[in-house]
């Protein structure tokens, strides 16, 4: 081990390649990772945030399809030949998250915006699944 290596702590990453279960499950994505994401629900719908640092909107993917969402981020950023890493905090792998999705949502009406390597997903319900209020007569 040299001092390098001593001094920088391992970071646990996996080293399995998780595929997607829709359409890009074909795809060749290479080695992959699952980006750091958090899910949020309100009486409207689920929100989903999901951190993709170096992902363009023209290395982005989403697809929904059999009843899994799923997001695939490819970095565009490239390392020049003439630089020489010491260390890396992060790989130039490419960025998958599967989502199984439910009735509720009504995948027609999603919106997704990325802005700064932050990717916002809104996932409206079904409006036949929002509660309401019944008058009685």
């Amino acid at each position: 081990m040299n001092l390098l290596q001593s001094l920088v702590p391992s970071l646990g990453r996996s080293g399995g390649q998780a595929r997607p279960e829709g359409s890009l499950a074909n795809a060749d994505l290479g080695p992959t990772v699952r980006p750091a994401y958090t899910l949020k629900e309100t009486d409207d719908a689920f929100g989903a945030t999901l951190y993709l640092p170096g992902v363009t909107k023209e290395g982005l993917d989403i697809d929904a399809e059999n009843g899994v969402l799923t997001v695939v981020g490819r970095r565009s950023w490239k390392q020049p030949e003439s630089w020489t890493s010491l260390y890396r905090e992060s790989s130039d792998a490419t960025f998958v998250l599967s989502l199984r999705l439910d009735l509720s949502i009504d995948v027609d009406k999603v919106h997704a915006e990325l802005n700064d390597g932050v990717l916002r997903l809104s996932l409206p319900k079904s409006e036949a699944l929002k509660p309401r209020k019944i008058a009685v007569t």
